[in-house]
C-alpha cells in the first residue's frame, strides 16, 4: 500500500470513528462536520475506494435524526446550470404557444399607479420569492447557502432566475411570441415576465430534483471553470 493509500484509509477510518461517536450518544461531532470530510476524501480516492465512501455514506444515513447525505445540496456547478435551462424549457414551452399570455401580459403593464406599472412589479417579486421559497423553503432537498455573491445574494437564486429569464426570452424571439402585433418595450417585458415564472418554477425543480451534482463549484473567483471537466 503506497503512503497516499494509506493517508486516505487513514482519512477513512477518522470518518468512522467520528460517526460512531456522534451514534453513541456523547458529545459527538456535528454531522456536517462529518459531510464535509467525506467530500474530501470522495475527491482523492480511486475507484478502488469508492466502496468504502459509500459504505461511510450509508452509515452518516442510519444516525438518528440525520438527513440523508443525497439529499444535501452545497455545490452550484455548470450542471446545475444545465439542468436549470432544461427545466425551464420544459415548463415554459406549453405556454408559448397560448394567446392567453397576451391577455394577462397587457393586464400586467395596463394597471397603474402614478406611471408605475404595479402589477408588473408585483408579478416580478412573486416569480422571485416563488422561486426562492421552492429552492430553500420547500422540504424538497435541504440546499445551503454556499459562497454568496458579495457575500449576500445567493448564487442558486441567481442562477436559476438569470438562466429562466435568458431562457424565456430566446424561445419567444425564437418562436415569434415576442413581437406580435407590434408591442411596446413595457409590453414585451409583461410578456417575458409571464413566461418567466413558469419557466423559474421549471429551472427550479430541474436544478434541486437530481440531488447535488458533481463537478467544480462555480464561485465568483473561479468562474473560468465555468464549462470545464465534470469530474
Amino acid at each position: 500500500m503506497t503512503r497516499r493509500d494509506s493517508e486516505r484509509q487513514d482519512g477513512l477510518e477518522a470518518t468512522e470513528k467520528r460517526i460512531a461517536e456522534t451514534d453513541g450518544g456523547g458529545e459527538g461531532v456535528a454531522v456536517e462536520t462529518i459531510v464535509e470530510q467525506l467530500r474530501k476524501l470522495q475527491d482523492t480516492v480511486d475507484e478502488q475506494h469508492h466502496g468504502e465512501i459509500e459504505e461511510t455514506k450509508r452509515m452518516l444515513t442510519q444516525l438518528p435524526g440525520s438527513r440523508t447525505l443525497e439529499q444535501r445540496i452545497t455545490k452550484y456547478t455548470s450542471r446545475d446550470v444545465g439542468e436549470a435551462a432544461v427545466g425551464s424549457i420544459i415548463f415554459a414551452l406549453p405556454l408559448l404557444v397560448e394567446d392567453g399570455v397576451f391577455e394577462i401580459a397587457d393586464h400586467l403593464v395596463d394597471v397603474l399607479v402614478a406611471g408605475i406599472p404595479v402589477f408588473l412589479l408585483a408579478n416580478i417579486a412573486f416569480v422571485i420569492a416563488l422561486t426562492a421559497g421552492l429552492l430553500y423553503a420547500v422540504d424538497i432537498r435541504e440546499v445551503k447557502v454556499t459562497n454568496p455573491i458579495f457575500g449576500v445574494v445567493p448564487r442558486r437564486l441567481t442562477g436559476v432566475l438569470a438562466v429562466s429569464l435568458v431562457v424565456t426570452t430566446i424561445l419567444m424571439v425564437g418562436w415569434g411570441r415576442l413581437f406580435v402585433d407590434d408591442p411596446s418595450m413595457l409590453a414585451m417585458v409583461g410578456r417575458i415576465t409571464v413566461i418567466w415564472a413558469a419557466a423559474a418554477l421549471g429551472a427550479s425543480l430541474g436544478d434541486i430534483l437530481p440531488g447535488e451534482s458533481k463537478g467544480t463549484d462555480l464561485t465568483v473567483g473561479n468562474l473560468d471553470a465555468f464549462g470545464g471537466s465534470e469530474s
